[in-house]
């Protein structure tokens, strides 16, 4: 007996449909799709939570000094002149970032592999839409996985919404709890 549901799918196609069925439900809190699709997407999704659920708070901040080119009212860079050539001037700021620890790290790029990158459209109406990167990571870690820290698994629901029209395949909305 096989481990794994097939999905009349080959293994790579499989993984693909998989990965992007996940982060999907990730980001967007809920999909709709076949029962047995579901089911193996919560075992990933719930897999990927949990790591993010064990490792948010595993960070330290650190106060880092970093140079920021100094700017002018109208934003361009001021310069001066030092032995003939013009260089930019530079001031110094003080940032706190976090750096994680080397357990949160290897989480982070456990579900790196898994997770697919996310692009927002912006307004479709515009001549130029602008697109924008989602950061699935920090959305995972700082977002999503606070709210299950009391939670022992169990992080997805599937209702069952009754058959597809084309095919009677039984169809269903997984959703995050």
């Amino acid at each position: 007996m096989a481990v794994n549901r097939k999905l009349g799918r080959d293994s790579a196609a499989r993984r693909a449909l998989l990965r992007n069925q996940v982060t999907n439900l990730l980001y967007h809190g809920k999909i709709e799709t076949t029962d047995a699709k579901a089911k193996e997407v919560r075992k990933i999704a719930e897999k990927l939570i949990s790591i993010a659920v064990k490792e948010k708070d595993n960070f330290e901040e650190v106060k880092v000094v970093s140079k920021v080119p100094k700017k002018d009212k109208e934003g361009k860079r001021v310069k001066e002149v030092v032995n003939g050539k013009k260089v930019t001037v530079y001031d110094e700021v003080e940032k706190v970032i976090k750096k994680d620890m080397p357990s949160r790290l290897n989480a982070r790029r456990q579900i790196m592999g898994f997770i697919m990158p996310v692009k927002e459209v912006g307004d479709l109406r515009k001549q130029r839409s602008t697109t924008t990167s989602v950061n699935m990571m920090n959305k995972l870690f700082e977002e999503i996985a606070p709210k299950y820290t009391e939670r022992k698994g169990g992080y997805t629901r599937i209702i069952k919404i009754g058959q597809r029209r084309g095919d009677a395949a039984d169809m269903v909305v997984i959703e995050l709890v």
